[in-house]
């Protein structure tokens, strides 16, 4: 599980790495851009920024896991102590409460 979270977390660097010119301030000057560039351009930008958001807080989610990992509580629900079950943390290893503390979770 280390490996994949390592490897996870290589990708989304190399992707934040790779989109920061997106997210670049949007130049406001009509003689240079028009009005409907501008709007697609500051639309480009939101997207860009919200999928760094989703980067930023998927990397703070593997440093977790990866903490988790090394002192000896990865795998086990953060709210009930149980065993998370192994194909819930295959799908998502990065994942904090087993399948009935998530549900509980959502419903309230």
């Amino acid at each position: 599980m280390r490996d994949r979270l390592l490897r996870l977390r290589e990708e989304l660097q190399a992707a934040t790495e790779s989109a920061q010119g997106s997210a670049a301030v949007v130049e406001l000057d009509q003689s240079k851009v028009g009005r409907l560039s501008r709007m697609d351009a500051m639309q480009a930008q939101a997207m860009a920024q919200a999928s760094e958001d989703r980067r930023k807080a998927t990397l703070q989610r593997i440093e977790a896991a990866l903490k988790r990992l090394d002192d000896g509580e990865y795998g086990l629900c953060q709210a009930c102590d149980e065993p998370i079950n192994p194909k819930r943390l295959e799908f998502d290893p990065t994942v904090l409460l087993c399948i009935d503390c998530a549900s509980k979770a959502e419903g309230s």
